[in-house]
């Protein structure tokens, strides 16, 4: 088939594009594009080259692996070709790559191994009588760079190999990486110098192993799996890959613990949904999962097919980051006041799920990105966190943008905005229908009143109609009033009558959480309330008294004291007191014991079987203990239920004690109220 010139600039526009995001990704290490943007661009290209096979030429992105290694360092030439892997995007694909390989085989039956895709960079490492004697990048595949005295400042990456019956000469292939933890405590170091940011992890590794000055590499903290062999000369191999991944393991190589022999396709699918499924836990990023023939003479007959062996494909994650368009850059009052600004954007899939709103965090970040209404940005959502905007894609900017600007007065309420260094506040209070409306749904949220039924769409209703001004008017609410709503029908308006009465039986925590104090959340509340015991006692603390409460500084106790002394939140607390809220008061006991873990802080991970997570969190909390959600040298101790995930991982890595149930159980036990 003849391509038309349509078709022709079609090509020759993609791989004009492509080779542009090569060399930013690979070259500069600045990717302006995500990854699957960019496989869009490959797949699209290689389907016009196999439809018109005549247009196929040498030098098109299709027909190299990687990008032109740095000048700055010296080249390496591959003995053996470090190719890239073919990719699958559904489980049609996966199903048609093993039908491919059996009727290849002649067999009915293969064996593979699983493993996690890390995205990091694909490193070289050569071997000599067990001695590390080169490392080198992949290049383009068949021409790396040679990143020896950077590699060597790798402690993942031995020097020399442990134990005895490794070929004299062994090339070692594997992936240098950064975890999340490493990558945020990059990025906070170069935050602080002022010096650009990295945009991932990958991009991170990237730019510290091609670093020229060794030292600067050995300040980073990059780590290594390895996935395989290249050259073996003068020894034998086992005859299966992961057979040799494990003998790699036994001569010093860590190896990644998300790797299986699997008996079928069939059970590589369920791999890679588990694998998926706790990917936002791990820690360190991945992309997929890679599924090859695990018997290596099967591998031999299989071949390779173009620069893409038959035997190996990559099973491809749903995207973490697309490319969309910022249509608006809205600002969000929150309960306290604070305003954020939200991009408004062009509806993208983005990890099954579409997004069309990003946060920018505050004026300072939305400076930072330079992100601009009608900019291409990227959009970056991981598990349930929610979407944001990680940098724009300025080679498509419109000619004609403005900066954006933080407003001076409140969107909601045109009350003043006071700015500081990271917060702008709307000075509104009460008046302010945005503050009002986040301070209710606060006060009846889970962990606060935990008023069923009361969502966002009745609250806002029962404010934009103005039949409550204060939290309290909710307890003085007429039946007649909420059968008045849209979609209240007289079941619906009894049930939420219901849900109200029986929210009057509270504890002090919840009461004091509930009425929404700055930077006073769940821990808190109960530190406040066992402290204290009482909530006129709260209420008439001063700041000595304050801040000799657990979890409670200088700028907790300023917020504390303003709130209870302000008339009007005086006046709600004493009409919902009237309205029929009661709570038990905590007797107080002064003997230091009474807070036996004060000072300690926790972390939990895992499922726990004879209590949940926040039951467990609560009862270390009534003991005076901080629960934290992350895992830090402050860390008192983890404590691991079933199917503990990275924390735990990170735990064992800081040498921090690590307690199962029956020590969380026992611990409690020992030091009951």
């Amino acid at each position: 088939m003849k391509a038309n010139s349509k078709i022709l600039q079609r090509v020759d526009m993609l791989r004009e594009k492509i080779n542009y995001h090569i060399y930013r990704y690979h070259v500069l290490d600045d990717p302006e594009i995500p990854d699957a943007e960019y496989d869009r661009l490959m797949i699209e290209l290689r389907q016009l080259e196999q439809q018109y096979p005549d247009l196929v030429i040498s030098n098109s992105p299709t027909q190299r692996i990687g990008a032109t290694p740095l000048s700055a360092f010296s080249q390496v030439r591959h003995e053996q070709p470090m190719l890239s892997l073919g990719n699958a995007f559904d489980d049609e694909e996966v199903v048609n790559f093993d039908r491919r390989i059996r009727e290849r085989l002649h067999t009915d039956h293969v064996e593979y191994v699983a493993e996690a895709k890390i995205d990091g960079l694909a490193i070289s490492l050569l071997y000599e009588n067990g001695e590390l004697m080169r490392a080198a990048t992949r290049g383009d595949g068949m021409t790396g760079e040679d990143v020896t005295h950077n590699v060597r400042t790798i402690d993942a990456i031995p020097l020399t190999l442990r134990g005895s019956g490794y070929p004299k000469r062994l090339e070692v292939r594997g992936e240098v990486f950064m975890s999340r933890a490493g990558f945020a405590r990059l990025n906070a170091h170069q935050q602080k110098k002022d010096e650009k940011l990295f945009a991932n992890p990958r991009n991170a590794a990237a730019g510290s192993l091609r670093q020229l000055d060794p030292k600067i590499t050995a300040q980073r903290p990059l780590s290594f799996y390895c996935y395989g062999v290249g050259v073996a000369e003068q020894g034998v191999l086992p005859k299966g890959h992961y057979q040799v991944v494990q003998a790699l393991r036994d001569w010093g190589f860590p190896v990644q613990k998300e790797m299986r022999l699997l008996k079928d396709i069939h059970a590589c699918l369920a791999f890679y949904k588990q694998v998926l499924a706790k990917r936002d836990a791990l820690a360190h990023d991945i992309d997929g999962v890679v599924y090859k023939v695990n018997n290596l003479e099967q591998q031999r007959a299989l071949g390779y097919i173009s620069r893409e062996p038959r035997w190996a494909i990559a099973h491809k994650f749903p995207a973490q980051e697309e490319l969309t368009k910022v249509s608006a850059i809205d600002i969000q009052v929150g309960r306290t006041g604070a305003l954020t600004p939200v991009a408004r954007l062009e509806p993208v899939q983005v990890g099954g799920v579409t997004v069309t709103n990003a946060t920018l965090h505050n004026e300072s970040e939305v400076l930072r990105k330079d992100v601009r209404v009608g900019d291409i940005v990227i959009v970056r959502r991981a598990g349930d966190v929610i979407p944001e905007v990680v940098s724009v894609v300025l080679s498509q900017r419109p000619q004609k943008t403005a900066l954006f600007v933080m407003p001076d007065c409140c969107p909601v309420c045109n009350s003043k905005v006071i700015k500081s260094e990271t917060v702008s506040r709307c000075s509104g209070g009460l008046i302010c229908l945005a503050q009002r409306k986040e301070g209710f749904k606060h006060f009846a949220s889970r962990q606060a009143m935990d008023i069923e039924g009361f969502g966002e769409k009745l609250i806002e209703q029962l404010i934009d109609n103005d039949q409550v001004k204060t939290v309290a008017d909710l307890y003085y609410i007429k039946r007649e009033v909420l059968i008045g709503l849209d979609r209240m029908a007289e079941k619906s308006a009894d049930n939420v009558l219901a849900a109200l009465e029986k929210s009057k039986q509270t504890t002090l925590p919840r009461f004091l959480f509930a009425l929404g104090v700055r930077e006073v959340g769940v821990a808190t509340a109960r530190a406040l309330a066992n402290h204290f015991g009482s909530i006129d006692k709260v209420m008439n603390a001063d700041f000595d008294a304050l801040i000799k409460v657990p979890d409670v500084g200088p700028i907790v106790a300023n917020h504390v004291m303003d709130f209870f002394s302000d008339e009007r939140n005086q006046k709600i607390i004493q009409q919902l007191i009237d309205a029929g809220l009661t709570w038990p008061d905590i007797e107080v006991n002064t003997d230091s014991g009474h807070f036996p873990l004060a000072g300690n802080t926790y972390v939990l991970t895992g499922t726990l079987m004879t209590m949940t997570r926040d039951e467990a969190k609560q009862q270390l909390q009534a003991l005076g203990a901080k629960v934290s959600g992350s895992v830090s040298a402050k860390t008192t101790a983890v404590i691991a239920g079933d199917k503990a995930g990275s924390k735990l991982t990170k735990a064992e890595k800081l040498g921090i004690e690590v307690l199962d149930e029956s020590g969380l159980v026992e611990l409690l036990g020992s030091h009951s109220l």
